[in-house]
C-alpha cells in the first residue's frame, strides 16, 4: 500500500480528501470472492463500513450482495447495486418498514417485540415478494470484543436477543438467524463464538436454513488465516444443513485508500504543532474512538526521525490531534500528508462539526495513474443539515 500510494500525485488533489484505489479493491473482492466459492457463503458488502457506490459495478462482480443498517442504507443498496440487500436494524421507525420490507431481500430484527408488532407489514410485503426473508438476531453472551464500545455480547448489550429471552414457540415466519460479535478479529474468536451460538442455540438452528456470521472478520488483511476460515463455514454449514452468509465491511476496504491533508501553519507550545485542513474527530473518528494510531505515509514514531510534530485539525475541539510524528526533513506550510488505510469507517462517518468541510472523494487507479474526482463538497452540504 505504502509502494503504490507513494507514486500518488499529491499535487493533482483537493484537500482533505479520501482517494480510493480500484486495483487495491479488486485484489480484496477478489480474495472475498474465492472464500464465497469454496466456502459456499454468501458475501456481502457491510455499508456501515463502506459505501462509495462509485464502485458498485465492481464489486457487483464479485459479492452476493449488501447488507444495510436501516432504510437509508437499504435505498442506497437497492438503488446502486445489483445484488441482495440484507437489513438490520436495533429498531426499525414504525414509519420506515413499510419501505424497508419492500427494499430488502432479508430483513433481520433484534427483537420478537418488533417481529410480531410489524407481522401486518410482513405479511402484506410477502404477499408482494414471497421470496422476503425474515431473520432475528441473536446474542451469544459471549465477549471477543477487546474495545468496550464494540464488543456487541458485553453486559447489558441491546443488541441481539439472549437466550433467557428467546421464545422457541414464537418462530413461525423466521428462516434464519443472525449474529455479530467481532471487530477487527481473526478466526478462532469466530470459532468460539460459534461454539457459543451452538450451545445455546443448538436446539434452534435446525429449523432454520441460513445463518448470518455478521461482521468483524479480517479476512483480507494479511496473515488471516482464510483456508480456516472456509473450512469452519463449510463445516458449520454441513453440520447445521444452513445457508451461511457473511458480511465483512472493514475487510473490503481494508488497505485500499488513504486521507490527503494540508498543514495550514505551524505553532509552538512545547513542541511543533501542525495544523492541518482537515480534522481528526471530523474525518478520521475512529482515531479518537477506538482509539488508534494512524499510520501516515514517510513519518515514523516520535522521536523516531529527526523532526517531531504533533498533526492536529482545525476545529476549535481541543483534543482534535490526529497524533505525534517524526519526519527527516522539517514540515513546511502547504505540505501535504497521506495518512493510510483510511478507506473504511471513514467516509461513512464525517461531520461538518464547526462548519468543517467534509473531504472530497477521489477514485484512483494506480495501474494507469487515472485519477477522478468524484465528489466535492461545500457549504450546501453544511448548510442542508441545519436549520
Amino acid at each position: 500500500m505504502q509502494e503504490i500510494f507513494s507514486k500518488l500525485d499529491l499535487s493533482r488533489l483537493p484537500t482533505p480528501c479520501y482517494v480510493v484505489d480500484e486495483g487495491l479493491l479488486e485484489r480484496n473482492l477478489q480474495l472475498l470472492n474465492r472464500m464465497q466459492h469454496e466456502s459456499g457463503a454468501r458475501v456481502l458488502l457491510a455499508l456501515k463500513g463502506f459505501a462509495m457506490f462509485h464502485f458498485a459495478p465492481l464489486i457487483d462482480r464479485y459479492l452476493s450482495g449488501v447488507c444495510a443498517s436501516g432504510l437509508h442504507e437499504a435505498s442506497l443498496g437497492r438503488e446502486y447495486f445489483g445484488g441482495e440487500v440484507h437489513t438490520f436494524s436495533a429498531a426499525f421507525p414504525p414509519e420506515d418498514i413499510e419501505q424497508v420490507l419492500a427494499l430488502s431481500d432479508h430483513v433481520i430484527f433484534n427483537s420478537f417485540s418488533q417481529f410480531e408488532r410489524f407481522k401486518a407489514e410482513i405479511n402484506q410485503a410477502k404477499a408482494q415478494n414471497p421470496h422476503l426473508e425474515i431473520g432475528l438476531r441473536v446474542n451469544p453472551q459471549h465477549s471477543e470484543g477487546a474495545v468496550a464500545i464494540y464488543d456487541p455480547s458485553s453486559p447489558f448489550s441491546r443488541l441481539g436477543i439472549v437466550r433467557e429471552q428467546f421464545k422457541t414457540q414464537a418462530l413461525e415466519g423466521i428462516s434464519g438467524l443472525h449474529f455479530h460479535n467481532l471487530c477487527e478479529q481473526d478466526v478462532e474468536p469466530l470459532k468460539r463464538t460459534l461454539a457459543a451460538i451452538e450451545r445455546q442455540f443448538g436446539d434452534i438452528l435446525p429449523q432454520m436454513r441460513w445463518v448470518n456470521f455478521g461482521g468483524g472478520h479480517h479476512i483480507t488483511r494479511k496473515g488471516y488465516q482464510v483456508e480456516a476460515l472456509i473450512k469452519l463455514i463449510r463445516d458449520f454449514a454441513k453440520r447445521w444443513q444452513v445457508e451461511v452468509i457473511i458480511e465483512p465491511g472493514e475487510a473490503i476496504a481494508l488497505g485500499t485508500g488513504v486521507y490527503v491533508t494540508r498543514v495550514l501553519d505551524i505553532v509552538e507550545n512545547g513542541m511543533p504543532i501542525a495544523i492541518v485542513d482537515g480534522s481528526c474527530t471530523a474525518h478520521l473518528p475512529d482515531v479518537l474512538e477506538m482509539p488508534y494510531r494512524a499510520e501516515l505515509l514517510h513519518a515514523g514514531q516520535a522521536g523516531e526521525k529527526a523532526y517531531t510534530y504533533r498533526i492536529g485539525g482545525l476545529t476549535c475541539l481541543a483534543g482534535d490531534v490526529i497524533g505525534d510524528y517524526s519526519f527527516a526533513q522539517p514540515l513546511e506550510v502547504g505540505e501535504r500528508l497521506v495518512f493510510l488505510d483510511m478507506a473504511h469507517y471513514t467516509m461513512v462517518k464525517t461531520t461538518t462539526f464547526n462548519g468543517v468541510k467534509l473531504p472530497s472523494i477521489v477514485a484512483y487507479n494506480s495501474a494507469t495513474g487515472a485519477l477522478k474526482v468524484v465528489r466535492e463538497f461545500g457549504y450546501e452540504d453544511f448548510k442542508m443539515r441545519l436549520s
